[in-house]
């Protein structure tokens, strides 16, 4: 008996979701600032230069540099723009990224604690319900700069999102049937032994995934920068810690949504080993699931950045037409072949 088992249930409960809640968002502004760091190294090493390498150890403190900088320079805000909006937008960005990892399952449990901040049994619905929401700060970013170059940045968000969010969400649907749960902590349990969901459901993974670099606006599908068609689009705008956390915001999405594919197709924090695929006997194991979990979503996170670095952009146009006459379409018939399989198969 220690002296928190002497606590209430509801100071115990606060307590430990305080305490998750504490280092979730450590580790989350931990792998932002250095995903920044790998992303300068593999370019500079794709490119054929050095990168960041004078801050620390082969520039490793040039993230925390990065940060003095952001903080130190002088907040500037144009005299052209719509104030409070202008303010608000990097706000709004930002929020939707923090929220959706609250009910990512980082590991299976340690000691009597789950390891994931909300356990919702409508995980699924509340993370495409939440990641929707992140759209609304750039197009208002857009709209408060007040310039054509932001609007029209703007303007290429909202469109894209509309064309991606649904195909990702009609990517989930054969994953939830065949799971019948909406709890992500069941989708993981589903896949306990190595039969992951990207061999059961490998066209969902591809829509998703695809859907997924829409959604974080990256290459090969970052229209609402286009650097060189829009200078930087709905951010050009803005400086100094503004500017950071749109910023902090793109790293942030692109670990929430490495997050959840990981969960959804990659097994989470299972391995197909005896005594890893389970939830945890012992606050060993359980730090190994966390471990294995933030493995997996390291390489993905590292798989995005490295196709920034490869692919060219997309044009907008073929943008669309892969969404609207490509991905929807071809989601909506993986629902259906699914769905005709499993009745199939249960009426056998």
């Amino acid at each position: 008996m220690t002296w928190i088992d002497h606590l209430p249930p509801f100071w115990q409960f606060t307590l430990f979701s305080a305490v998750k809640i504490l280092g979730v968002f450590s580790v989350l502004m931990f792998i932002v600032a250095y995903a920044v760091w790998v992303e300068r190294k593999l370019s500079a090493a794709i490119q054929d230069r050095r990168g960041p390498n004078r801050v620390g150890f082969a520039g490793l403190l040039q993230p925390a540099a990065d940060a003095v900088k952001a903080f130190l320079k002088e907040d500037f805000t144009p005299g052209h723009v719509h104030k409070i909006y202008f303010w608000l937008a990097p706000a709004i960005v930002m929020i939707p990224s923090l929220m959706t990892v609250a009910i990512i399952p980082f590991g299976s449990q340690l000691g009597h604690e789950k390891m994931v901040i909300a356990d919702l049994n409508v995980g699924v619905l509340y993370t495409f319900g939440i990641v929707s929401l992140g759209v609304y700060g750039i197009v208002l970013a857009g709209y408060a700069a007040n310039s054509k170059y932001p609007f029209l940045g703007g303007i290429r968000s909202s469109a894209q999102l509309i064309s991606y969010e649904l195909a990702m969400g009609l990517s989930v649907i054969p994953l939830l049937l065949m799971v019948g749960s909406l709890n992500l902590s069941d989708v993981i349990q589903s896949q306990a032994g190595g039969c992951w969901l990207i061999f059961r459901q490998p066209i969902a993974f591809a829509i998703f995934l695809a859907a997924m670099f829409a959604e974080t606006n990256r290459l090969p599908f970052d229209m609402p920068e286009s650097e060189q068609e829009l200078a930087g689009g709905y951010n050009v705008e803005y400086s100094s810690m503004k500017f950071a956390l749109f910023f902090m915001a793109e790293y942030a999405a692109m670990t929430a949504a490495s997050a959840m594919l990981v969960t959804l197709f990659l097994g989470g924090w299972t391995l197909p080993f005896a005594g890893l695929d389970h939830p945890a006997a012992s606050y060993l194991v359980g730090l190994v699931h966390i471990g294995i979990f933030l493995a997996k979503m390291v390489c993905v996170e590292f798989m995005i950045i490295w196709v920034r670095w490869m692919w060219p952009r997309f044009r907008y146009d073929q943008l669309m037409d892969l969404g609207w006459r490509r991905l929807v379409p071809l989601a909506l018939a993986n629902i259906v072949a699914t769905a005709v399989w499993l009745w199939l198969k249960e009426g056998r």
